[in-house]
């Protein structure tokens, strides 16, 4: 009997990237999904007649090119971002983890290093290895918190060429302070991406890195509008820092990368930042109503500033995870024991989960 090769199925994969499992989301149907960290609300009908009405303007022009420099947007982000950033300060990209991957494929790769400090995004981790950049894992409290001269000591040990600060942190939830994204600043050689994908969510007072940019020439911040715009679905994403930054990244950058629809319903959104953030204002309230809800079933909640909630202090997070999805609400397994994550949904889902929470049986 003659046995058949399939030519495909020992393909000639990078070594550092075998062991590694693909990067995927997972589809679990339930009646509430409070899983993804996405905006609970649909896009507002004006909002989405905008919208409707700038990507209908483009269809007739489809075969050709979209801008390959997002000019108009990147104006369009420069002015919502203020703290005098122009265009030439604002890149952008499918989604935020594309311009972090960018910023990797130009400042790091083989030979140099990235560190965060877990729990963190594992989104990190993955544009890390997809770039052939190694990956150390640095450390928080036993609370999730990071000091300043906590992780600046970090930093000074490992020495490595880039470091991610997550600000809110996803999925404790908590903002990092100014005073350690200046410490750790000072102190990284190479670059330093503070990730600011839901830095709309954060309490009042709080400040972002942006304000930095023009005292550290080799400080990144990215954000999105997936989820404070309530657009997850243009997948728009963009980088923050000095125009030389911006520069660089011309290097790895594919043309035409960001598509002619999606910028045009990123700038339509744009010009409705004040009625879409006023969605963000309903979030924070539910959010708090979830964090207060939660302390008051005896559990361990963190400060949050995110549109996301960890909570915790369990025997078991995994029964936990299936004692909701049994009554029909999806929350986030994140790795972390003892505790799950809940994203922020509408005041009728808020009171469904926390109705639920308040039948978990003792000991659990």
């Amino acid at each position: 009997m003659v046995t058949l090769v399939d030519p495909f199925e020992d393909l000639p994969l990078r070594d550092d990237l075998r062991s590694r499992a693909p990067q995927a989301v997972p589809q679990v149907d339930a009646a509430v999904r409070l899983d993804t960290n996405g905006n609970p609300y649909p896009v507002p009908d004006a909002v989405a007649d905008s919208i409707e009405k700038s990507v209908r303007g483009l269809v007739r022009d489809l075969h050709r090119y979209p801008d390959p420099d997002a000019l108009a947007l990147r104006e369009d982000l420069a002015n919502y971002v203020g703290h005098g950033m122009t265009a030439a300060n604002i890149w952008v990209g499918n989604g935020s983890a594309d311009v972090q991957q960018q910023a990797l494929l130009a400042f790091g790769g083989h030979g140099r290093t990235a560190m965060g400090f877990s729990p963190s995004r594992p989104m990190h981790a993955h544009v890390a290895a997809a770039t052939g950049t190694g990956w150390l894992d640095g450390h928080r409290t036993r609370e999730f918190h990071l000091h300043p001269e906590q992780a600046k000591a970090q930093v000074r040990v490992f020495q490595p060429d880039l470091v991610f600060l997550c600000s809110p942190n996803n999925p404790t939830g908590s903002a990092v302070s100014l005073e350690t994204v200046e410490a750790v600043a000072a102190e990284t050689p190479g670059v330093v991406i503070v990730d600011e994908a839901y830095v709309e969510f954060s309490r009042d007072g709080t400040r972002s890195a942006v304000e930095l940019i023009s005292r550290f020439p080799r400080l990144l911040v990215t954000r999105s509008l997936s989820a404070a715009f309530g657009i997850a679905g243009a997948r728009v994403g963009y980088l923050i820092g000095r125009p030389h930054a911006i520069e660089y990244l011309q290097h790895v950058r594919l043309p035409y990368h960001l598509s002619a629809l999606a910028q045009a319903a990123a700038r339509a959104a744009l010009a409705h930042a004040s009625t879409l953030l006023g969605q963000v204002e309903a979030v924070k309230a539910q959010r708090d109503r979830l964090v207060a809800g939660l302390r008051e079933l005896g559990l361990t909640v963190p400060d949050s500033d995110a549109n996301f909630v960890l909570f915790g202090g369990f025997r078991d997070e995994k029964a936990v995870w299936q004692f909701l999805l049994d009554r029909g609400v999806l929350v986030r397994d994140v790795g972390i024991p003892s505790y799950l994550r809940v994203s922020v949904g509408t005041a009728e889902e808020v009171d469904t989960f926390l109705q639920v929470m308040g039948q978990l049986p003792d000991g659990i």
